[in-house]
């Protein structure tokens, strides 16, 4: 069977290719029974519609959005707070007429979606400026916003006050009496050691954030914190194996960078026969919704997933309308105190 295409039709119904055009992308152009006679002949005819990458060419734009994730999709929503980021920007860019699809690294016969993929712009969603995706995307001249990752020039950035939380929730522990306090975290190699001993510089502006909101209240109670660490950006095995070496000898309180690794280290003391919050308070980052459904319910610093999804949906959409490159306020974060902490116990500090 031959192609169907624009002329087909026009010459079916007796109009001009350009009017066949009008019914798909310019309906306004037309009358309704002129309109309503193309598409009825364009469904017997069975046309599909016009090609996408020719509409995309003739209307400058594709309507599509790339988003690059720290993890790949798979691992990516196994996380409730990713979850809730990815479903506010996509319903932020449906408002606007776009869609979104989700970018990974690379993949097979050495296609690279950052590079190949036809995109008007795209949200980087806590990612390494070093990552290939990242690379990609700078080289095609997309517009990019950046979502708590490292700052990079000329490309806006989406943050948290993570400071500000982060300081409650020492602050927190601080006044429940606690002095022997860990702090698990990522993008930081460090293996029960004290803060005090190792340089705290690390390449997440998200975690350095973190980690100064922490020892503000910590140092000037003259709290030296042990710190659990991982060079990666997530919970993986060298960081699961060093809690469990700190829960050889545990201390009274942990600060985690995320409620999963909070969740992370509650799991691995209670197997371990302590109980949480009696022996061991636990204190998260982002106020994930499963924070509050475990037991006990999760003392966390809460962050508005929505309005981050939201800003950095609005940011972008802001540079495709060729607004100046501004990075919006950081977002407010907030301690929620649950059954997780309480008062330290009397056990001695370590020698």
């Amino acid at each position: 069977m031959a192609r169907v295409t624009l002329k087909t039709i026009a010459e079916h119904v007796g109009v001009s290719r350009m009017t066949v055009s009008n019914a798909f992308s310019r309906p306004d152009q037309l009358s309704e029974d002129l309109r309503a006679r193309i598409l009825i002949a364009a469904e017997e005819l069975g046309y599909a519609g016009p090609d996408p990458a020719a509409r995309a060419l003739a209307r400058g734009r594709t309507g599509v959005i790339g988003m690059v994730l720290t993890n790949s999709a798979r691992d990516a929503f196994t996380d409730d707070v990713a979850v809730g980021f990815v479903r506010a920007v996509a319903g932020s860019l449906a408002d606007a007429g776009y869609s979104l699809v989700l970018l990974h690294s690379s993949g097979d016969d050495g296609v690279v979606p950052a590079r190949d993929i036809a995109m008007d712009g795209a949200i980087v969603y806590s990612c390494d400026p070093a990552t290939s995706a990242f690379t990609a995307l700078r080289e095609r001249r997309l517009p990019i916003v950046n979502v708590e990752g490292s700052p990079h020039p000329g490309v806006p950035d989406v943050a948290l006050d993570n400071t500000t939380g982060a300081r409650q929730a020492a602050q927190h522990l601080v006044d429940l009496g606690h002095t022997r306090i860990a702090i698990v975290l990522a993008a930081l190699d460090a293996d029960d050691a004290l803060a005090s001993t190792i340089p705290l510089e690390t390449p997440s502006t998200t975690i350095a954030g973190r980690m100064a909101g922490w020892m503000a209240p910590l140092e000037r109670a003259g709290i030296d914190p042990i710190l659990i660490g991982t060079p990666g950006l997530a919970i993986d095995d060298l960081l699961t194996e060093r809690i469990e070496r700190m829960l050889d000898d545990p201390p009274t309180a942990v600060l985690a960078f995320s409620d999963l690794a909070a969740l992370e280290v509650m799991e691995r003391a209670k197997a371990r026969g302590l109980r949480v919050p009696e022996q061991i308070s636990i204190i998260g980052f982002d106020d994930n919704p499963i924070a509050s459904r475990v037991s006990p319910p999760l003392t966390t610093v809460r962050q508005d997933i929505d309005a981050k999804g939201e800003a950095a949906a609005a940011t972008l959409l802001g540079l495709l309308r060729g607004e100046d490159a501004i990075s919006p306020h950081p977002l407010p974060t907030e301690l929620v105190v649950r059954a997780s902490t309480a008062p330290a116990d009397d056990r001695p500090a370590r020698p």
